[in-house]
């Protein structure tokens, strides 16, 4: 709800007419006549208010709005408000229209086409066709547009006939609307365009809108002898035709195919690297892609000066250069040799995974910059030569705690045979920093060998050296670790005996363990209360749930989330009865955990808990319950998934969409793919149809049974995109779905596989399938 004052909140006038409009709405067909004088009133909201009821009140409507379109056009914003109606309208509004087509006013019959185009009319179809061939150019392209939005082999062939007629006002809208329809059959009559100077352009942006396969050839023809501007234009339309496929297909490289085939390849891209200058950033980022593609002497240069340029044109370089292979590695590690610290930002992530980088890599990590030196680290982690490891080891007292950081985590992922040593070396060294990073290697590798300087460190002054101590001694296997332990839980410090209460928790439970841990709950330090309850629960220790409940209403926040979070890991009657009491709790951090708590505990009992929680006001709290009802095997599971994924929050739509696309069962394949009709969950919801959850093939093969023309091609992608076997065979199957729209959708991805089995069944189509548009689609994909 706005708040009063809003910008965009109604005022007092207009709310009270917003309700009389709602009150003439209530009386039907009784307040049609002073609904209709409303039409035109200045107020936004008024008139909104307005075009619903009309659309509610449905056929009755119609009539009056039809004479509106033919004898009332002196207000532009009543005329508006008509066909707006007729456009949402409920009742039965086809007819009535298609009679108004014939209408001797221009202006009508454009209107009328409006209204058929946005209803998406297939009745209207035989009218639309006509109207394209009408004197009136204005009509005609009105006709045209409205054919695009219905789509369907009829529809595509009056387009194509207009794009015959020699009419440049019709033919520029037809090649635009073709296009868009993304019908194969429009590929032919577009490339028979690309001879032409007047049309080359706006037909090549179509064939790469189309998305077809069948345009590749000719687009790479006009790499090599188009002039700069087509080119451009060219390579955004290959790299669109490239996308497409991969959303249909899965992962298909036709595009790069095509260009390496090639026999002018070294042509090529030199071409493609001279048209980026003069290029805008949509045309430099595709043919970036495409000198990844081609490859050659000239790629790397090309692609190497554009990491300077905007965002999205650095992320395409950079993308292409990693596509380059082994032909970028020269001048990568060239320019990172020679290049200042925001070019080596850009160009250590491109750095291959050969050992051959190493001594370029290893310079960076002297660069001045800190976040350079953090790069590097994580770029030598990544190459993986354990020679790096050395030269790591010198930066463990950096300065910058993050450089620091990103050494220990790349000696401790390269391992070597002299780490060992160097970690101990280290770990005496009289720097603390790097003595504290030593000491975290050594309990990371658990080096038996360790022992001596970790308890050496437990005997410092410095807290953080003998927190670094406390943290390795449970890795290693000596019954002094533990002994250090539970010395260092009775230590004058709290923050030791907080890190040793943690340490204790990944220790092998024992009595004396056990009993250090009950005597922290006491402590006086709120931490060490919190982490002698989470070592309790990681212990499983269920004889401490009494003394653990006992502390849910401890002054410290912390301790109470602690007492949840131990409580999820024991199994006793009072821990699951804590449980539920803390998931109404007034502390929305303790509710939370008592939540994932439940969720953890996999009962029955809890889950209305659960559920209830997943209709809370807050957000997080959504989040974390939906988070434990996906846990659950229960029928109740998958309604409530489908509820959150169409939740306000983002976070919680995500969530929910995800927790479906990996769980098993008919149902929710089915509740996925009811998500469909939501166009900003749809990108969304057909990536996580292709992930092959049991059950998902043949609940999209029932699911495509009753498809329509929006949801058909999105299953039939979901099942293109999962590149198995099964999903193959399923394919075939969908080419004999009771559904044509179904039928239609499959054939150009059956194709696409290429197998004899494949054009066996597209023949039978091709031939005998009932629907005209099946067989016309089996015919197309034939002729891949």
């Amino acid at each position: 709800m706005r708040a009063p004052g809003h910008p965009l909140s109604l005022s007092a006038e207009d709310r009270a007419r917003v309700e009389a409009v709602e009150a003439l709405a209530r009386r039907g067909s009784a307040g049609l006549e002073a609904l209709l004088k409303d039409m035109d009133t200045p107020s936004w909201a008024v008139r909104r208010a307005v075009i619903g009821a009309l659309a509610r009140m449905g056929t009755p409507a119609v009539a009056p709005l039809c004479e509106v379109l033919c004898h009332r056009r002196d207000s532009e914003a009543r005329l508006a408000a008509a066909v707006e109606v007729l456009v949402a309208s409920t009742g039965e509004v086809d007819e009535p229209v298609i009679t108004l087509g014939e209408d001797a006013n221009p202006a009508v019959v454009c209107d009328v086409a409006q209204v058929l185009g946005r209803r998406r009319s297939r009745r209207a179809v035989p009218l639309l066709s006509q109207l394209t061939l009408h004197p009136d150019d204005n009509v005609a392209v009105a006709a045209i547009e409205a054919l695009g939005r219905i789509g369907g082999g009829a529809a595509v062939d009056a387009l194509l006939a207009a794009l015959g007629s020699g009419n440049f006002f019709r033919i520029f809208p037809a090649i635009d609307v073709l296009g868009r329809s993304g019908d194969a059959s429009v590929v032919t009559p577009l490339l028979g365009l690309l001879s032409d100077p007047f049309y080359v352009t706006e037909a090549t942006r179509a064939l790469g809108r189309a998305g077809q396969e069948a345009a590749v050839p000719s687009l790479v023809g006009l790499l090599l002898r188009g002039n700069d501007a087509v080119m451009r234009v060219a390579a955004v339309a290959l790299v669109e035709i490239h996308e497409a496929q991969v959303q249909r297909f899965g992962g298909t490289r036709v595009v790069q195919a095509a260009l390496r085939v090639r026999p002018e390849l070294g042509e090529l891209g030199r071409r493609l690297a001279r048209c980026l200058a003069g290029a805008d950033a949509a045309e430099k980022a595709a043919l970036s892609r495409l000198l990844g593609w081609v490859g050659g002497p000239d790629a790397a240069a090309g692609l190497l000066a554009l990491l300077d340029a905007e965002p999205t044109v650095a992320r395409a370089a950079a993308s292409a250069l990693m596509e380059l292979g082994p032909e970028a590695d020269a001048p990568i590690l060239q320019a990172l040799r020679e290049g200042d610290s925001a070019r080596r930002m850009v160009l250590l992530p491109l750095v291959a995974r050969r050992a051959t980088a190493v001594p370029d890599v290893v310079l960076c990590l002297e660069d001045r910059d800190a976040a350079v030196r953090t790069l590097a680290a994580d770029t030598l982690s990544r190459i993986g030569d354990p020679m790096a490891a050395r030269h790591l080891f010198e930066r463990l007292g950096d300065e910058d705690a993050r450089v620091a950081q990103a050494a220990v985590g790349a000696i401790q992922s390269l391992g070597s045979e002299e780490t060992e040593e160097l970690a101990l070396s280290a770990a005496r060294s009289a720097d603390p920093r790097r003595r504290r990073a030593a000491l975290r290697i050594v309990s990371y590798f658990g080096y038996p060998r360790g022992l001596d300087v970790l308890l050496h460190a437990m005997r410092e002054q410095d807290e953080r050296l003998r927190d670094a101590a406390i943290y390795g001694l449970p890795f290693i296997d000596d019954p002094r670790a533990v002994d250090a332990l539970l010395e260092a839980a009775r230590h004058e410090s709290e923050r030791t005996r907080a890190a040793a209460m943690r340490a204790l928790g990944q220790t092998d439970k024992e009595a004396r363990v056990t009993s250090c841990l009950l005597g922290g709950l006491n402590d006086k330090d709120p931490w060490v209360r919190y982490y002698a309850c989470q070592s309790l629960g990681k212990l499983n220790e269920e004889a401490a749930a009494d003394a653990i409940v006992a502390l849910a209403n401890d002054d410290a926040g912390q301790v109470r989330v602690a007492v949840v979070d131990a409580l999820a890991h024991l199994h006793t009657e009072s821990a699951l009865a804590a449980l539920r009491r803390a998931a109404s709790s007034d502390d929305s951090d303790v509710r939370r955990a008592a939540l994932l708590g439940l969720g953890v505990s996999k009962r029955l009992d809890a889950l209305p808990v659960l559920l209830e929680a997943a209709g809370s006001g807050d957000p997080a709290t959504r989040l974390v319950a939906l988070s434990a009802v996906a846990e659950y095997d229960a029928s109740e599971t998958v309604p409530a998934l489908l509820r959150a994924a169409g939740d306000p929050d983002e976070s919680v739509r995500s969530a929910a969409v995800g927790f479906l696309a990996t769980r098993a069962g008919m149902a929710a394949t089915q509740a996925l793919v009811s998500l469909l009709g939501d166009p900003s969950l749809r990108d969304r919801v057909v990536s996580a149809l292709a992930l092959p959850a049991e059950g998902r093939i043949p609940g999209l093969l029932t699911a495509l049974e009753a498809a329509d023309e929006l949801v058909a091609p999105l299953l039939v992608a979901a099942l293109a995109r999962m590149q198995r076997a099964d999903a193959r065979a399923a394919l075939l199957t969908a080419l004999g779905s009771s559904s044509p729209a179904g039928r239609r959708a499959a054939a150009a991805a059956v194709g696409a596989l290429g197998t004899v089995e494949a054009r066996q069944a597209l023949e039978r189509s091709a031939a005998h399938d009932e629907d005209s548009e099946v067989r016309r689609a089996s015919l197309l994909a034939l002729s891949r």
